[in-house]
């Protein structure tokens, strides 16, 4: 072997080595690719895993469930963790989209709340893809001056203001918007009919939806982000809304010290309570990083930071005291018992009733 072929070699070999080492390091350092909603999480709990794990997180966002289900039903999407709302995990579940977890990695599941986690397996049985992240209910956000002023001091308490087009119409020159999700919408329309909220029956969602049509015409918008600046800025004083997301605006009115006062109420009829999950898509190309996002996310200390800061209870009752009392002790955050008695939950519309649903919104949004 001449001494130049052994260069060669060497070099060869020496450059091999870099390349495996770079990989290697790479590979140490991981990624893990998350798509959660907007405005949802403490910045800083994405940094400290970082600094932490030596992991990077890519973080974006969405703000409604249907944009999420259609990349997860299209394949191929990059990330991942998502976070899909209890309902719609179900039959993205049933659609084989998400991998199962593995528990042995997930040793900070034995903080999880049972309370919680038995509603949550009506979604995900076993609670076998997924962690809850947060919870909350779905209610009414209110300017609280322009409410006192238009009810003649009468009470936020009833979906009576939302329902009934007389008490509806008092708002519509302050502005009014309304989430736009059919599955959050039509349930409560069926409730304030005194239906099963969660009926799958065609004759019920199309008497919901003739409801709803009623309201149409004082309602500003239908958005699912945009009416939490709006009640902050004044901008609006209605809204049906999450509760974290009213919350936000109440906050941010405060900090602003602008002159309006936001509230929230969960009627006293009672109302929906959702669940937002944490999931690993089954094209994952990063779960072992995945996992290990999940662990740190259900660290009590973690998990209660990014309460503290979106306002939204979470599935952890090892939580509990790192919680801000502020948040752990208002009872539109963490209901009392006889409040949670009243709360709903609501299960996935099989395929030909959600084309039900899915005509009737629309119909109700373009007022026809």
């Amino acid at each position: 072997m001449s001494s130049n072929f052994k260069s060669r070699l060497t070099g060869t070999v020496a450059t091999a080595m870099m390349v495996a080492l770079a990989a290697s390091a790479a590979q140490a350092e991981g990624i893990v690719n998350v798509y959660n909603w907007s405005d949802y999480i403490d910045e800083s709990v994405l940094k400290d895993f970082e600094a932490e794990t030596g992991i990077k997180v890519n973080y974006d966002v969405f703000d409604s469930n249907e944009v999420l289900e259609t990349k997860l039903l299209a394949g191929t999407t990059g990330y991942d963790i998502v976070v899909p709302t209890g309902s719609f995990l179900s039959r993205q579940i049933q659609a084989g989209v998400f991998q199962k977890l593995d528990k042995d990695a997930l040793p900070n599941l034995k903080n999880m709340w049972s309370v919680v986690s038995n509603r949550t397996s009506i979604y995900d049985p076993g609670n076998a893809y997924s962690i809850n992240y947060m919870w909350g209910t779905t209610g009414i956000g209110y300017n609280v001056e322009a409410a006192a002023k238009r009810l003649d001091g009468k009470p936020v308490d009833s979906w009576e203001i939302i329902f009934k087009p007389e008490i509806l119409a008092k708002f519509q020159d302050c502005g009014i918007h309304m989430l736009d999700a059919p599955t959050e919408l039509i349930p409560a329309a069926l409730n304030h009919l005194g239906l099963n909220p969660d009926s799958h029956d065609k004759a019920d969602i199309e008497k919901a939806a003739e409801l709803l049509k009623t309201i149409r015409p004082y309602v500003q918008k239908f958005h699912s982000s945009e009416y939490i600046n709006a009640l902050a800025n004044g901008d609006i004083c209605l809204a049906i809304g999450w509760s974290g997301d009213v919350f936000q605006a109440r906050d941010r009115a405060a900090e602003a010290d602008n002159g309006v006062t936001v509230n929230y109420i969960i009627p006293k009829e009672g109302a929906l309570m959702w669940f937002d999950q944490m999931a690993i898509p089954t094209d994952a190309a990063n779960s072992r990083e995945a996992h290990m996002f999940l662990d740190y996310i259900m660290r009590p200390d973690v998990i209660a930071k990014a309460s503290n800061y979106v306002v939204y209870a979470n599935g952890n009752q090892a939580s509990h005291e790192y919680l801000d009392q502020e948040v752990l002790e208002d009872a539109a955050v963490y209901p009392d018992e006889a409040t949670m008695e009243k709360l709903y939950v609501t299960t996935p519309y099989p395929p030909k009733i959600q084309r039900v649903v899915t005509r009737a919104w629309t119909a109700v949004k373009s007022g026809q």
